[in-house]
């Protein structure tokens, strides 16, 4: 029996539909975590992955549309080119140039991204002063734009990127720079980052580095201490070698299931305008990670729900 059973599930003429279009997108919990959601509501609505070859995403949306859905979350490889499919985008996700949650309301589809919504929740739960903390930004793609844009919104007041390839920090430095003038955004030289990490209150990686239980530490133990938060996308393995690292030096670490939740969390509210049962879902969730196989670990990236 899985974590999920044992709640009764009626489907019927009325039953909503919502899911999530990816390719692949089997490894997806959010099913999971979502149809667990409308049952603790009672909400007859269910929740399903819907495999969708890059080839064939307009007719997805179309036939999203077609069929009555009522919202679906976008996954990975779709979240940029579906900003082409959309009705309407969020001023937050035409920002971020992808979107991971579309809301279908009076026949019209809306785009938002709630990725940096989703990274922002455990942080404030954990009442980080984000104002007065110097972070450093792992990672230069669609994950980091999400929170670089999250966090500078939040009053972030240095950002300090480092990614394997310069020129595409820079350009993200650029965009950033565009979109809030005057932010202290600098990309620094991947050498230095151990240098820039150690001196930071918070560190994120926004890579894929740390996907699989045998990959080595990102940064060395002399990167961490306490009072520091070291936050992981990735998660699976729920706790990489990054997590196990900062531990080993005394800082606060937040693992990407938290992330994951909290993007869920704010799709389920727009398309709801209900309360997400956070704590039940990490409960929900926990044996999925301990029984986690290998090829599931495989497919899964930090960029998608």
């Amino acid at each position: 029996m899985s974590p999920a059973e044992g709640i009764p599930l009626a489907i019927s003429g009325t039953t909503r539909l919502y899911g999530i279009m990816g390719h692949p997108v089997t490894h997806s919990l959010s099913p999971v975590m979502h149809t667990f959601a409308f049952r603790q509501h009672n909400l007859n609505c269910v929740y399903l992955p819907f495999p969708v070859p890059p080839a064939q995403l307009a007719q997805a949306v179309a036939g999203a549309l077609a069929l009555g859905v009522g919202g679906f979350n976008v996954t990975i490889p779709h979240k940029e080119a579906i900003v082409a499919y959309v009705d309407e985008v969020s001023a937050t996700a035409r920002a971020i140039g992808a979107v991971n949650t579309v809301h279908v309301r009076d026949g019209r589809t809306i785009g938002y991204n709630t990725d940096g919504e989703g990274f922002l929740q455990p942080l404030r739960a954990l009442h980080l002063p984000l104002t007065e903390i110097v972070t450093c930004l792992l990672g230069a793609g669609g994950a980091a734009r999400a929170v670089a844009m999250a966090l500078l919104a939040a009053g972030c007041p240095v950002l300090m990127l480092a990614n394997r390839t310069q020129a595409r920090a820079e350009h993200l430095v650029a965009m950033l720079q565009e979109s809030f003038p005057g932010a202290q955004v600098r990309a620094v030289p991947l050498a230095e980052a151990a240098r820039v990490a150690r001196q930071s209150g918070l560190l994120v990686n926004a890579t894929s580095v740390g996907l699989h239980d045998a990959s080595g530490a990102l940064l060395p133990d002399t990167c961490f201490r306490p009072g520091q938060v070291v936050y992981d996308l990735v998660y699976r393995p729920l706790y990489t070698p990054l997590l196990h690292a900062a531990r080993r030096g005394g800082a606060t670490v937040i693992p990407g299931l938290d992330m994951l939740i909290g993007q869920g969390a704010a799709a389920f509210q727009i398309w709801t305008g209900l309360p997400f049962p956070v704590e039940a879902v990490r409960r929900l969730l926990q044996p999925f990670f301990a029984t986690a196989s290998s090829a599931s670990q495989r497919e899964q990236r930090a960029e998608g729900p």
